[in-house]
């Protein structure tokens, strides 16, 4: 069974998939291993980590579609890949579908807005007609090679729509062949009701940070969430929120450390070199080396016997 075909089972089954949002082979390993069943790249997380600059949509489609095929390839979880605006017209968004199929990912989120895009709760946005949309996700549909993957098409319009305008979208793009809604930047329940009832087929719903609270989109239970037929969460800025806080934690101790001359041992703000090998499964590295290289080799390396953890 394939990645796409693996997450399509997920689609069919009673369950909520809840996706944090993940950005590296870190991020993703993690996810992983905490036991989530699917994660979600976050295009505003990998070009504000990787390139460095806000989610403006100056990230190019192969810088994307590299860092996803890395990530992608980290994990035996299904990812699926934020592809933003397609990068172009319905051409080019035949073109960006078939290179993240062959990145490794199980599906793409494609959103309705004018480029350069910008993160969905920014203010500013712009959307494209309906009609043209709608052509991109037709192109999307054809240039997929296997069914299973997975089309999610976004929509921004309820900042410039309202609620009624993105409903009519998200109805447009169902029958049109997407395969998710994902509306952006919901105002609460009573919008997300009117987006499933409209779309008739699976809705995607941001809950941002997870954990804590932000000025566009409210916290909503994830029980409250399946009622209202929401069958996937994900949680795009909730790493690379803990990450943030965590790295300005250790700092912060470490500019102390410097002020003062005084060491410190703080296993409750570092992981240690243990861990870190664990997660990144240094002990398959050993196995593999065991079978691949001769003995002479890994004699030289480790000494007499087999190969030992460091």
């Amino acid at each position: 069974m394939t990645k796409a075909e693996q997450y399509r089972a997920y689609l069919a089954s009673d369950e909520l998939i809840v996706a944090p949002g993940v950005y590296d082979g870190y991020s993703a390993r993690l996810v992983e291993k905490a036991g989530f069943k699917s994660a979600a790249t976050s295009g505003a997380a990998i070009s504000n980590a990787i390139l460095g600059i806000d989610d403006i949509g100056v990230m190019g489609l192969r810088e994307n579609v590299e860092h996803c095929r890395h990530i992608a390839r980290s994990v035996s979880i299904p990812i699926t890949a934020d592809a933003d605006t397609g990068y172009g017209n319905p051409m080019n968004v035949h073109y960006t579908v078939q290179m993240f199929e062959e990145a490794g990912v199980a599906g793409v989120n494609i959103e309705d807005q004018v480029a350069p895009k910008r993160c969905g709760h920014m203010p500013g946005k712009e959307v494209v007609p309906l009609a043209e949309m709608v052509k991109k996700i037709e192109a999307a549909c054809l240039a997929r090679r296997n069914d299973a993957f997975v089309i999610v098409a976004r929509t921004d319009a309820i900042a410039r729509e309202g609620i009624e305008g993105a409903a009519r979208r998200a109805r447009a793009y169902a029958e049109a062949g997407a395969d998710m809604i994902f509306p952006d930047a919901v105002k609460g329940e009573d919008d997300i009701a009117r987006i499933v009832e409209a779309a008739r087929v699976p809705v995607s719903i941001n809950m941002g940070f997870g954990i804590r609270q932000r000025p566009t989109t409210p916290i909503v239970p994830l029980p409250r969430l399946k009622q209202l037929g929401v069958r996937r969460v994900s949680l795009p800025r909730m790493l690379a929120g803990a990450a943030i806080r965590g790295m300005s934690n250790a700092l912060a101790v470490m500019k102390e450390v410097m002020e003062t001359g005084v060491p410190v041992d703080r296993p409750d703000l570092v992981a240690g070199i243990d861990e870190i090998m664990a997660l990144m499964d240094y002990d398959a590295m050993r196995a593999l080396e065991a079978k691949l290289l001769v003995t002479e080799v890994l004699e030289s390396k480790y000494g007499a016997g087999k190969p030992a953890a460091e």
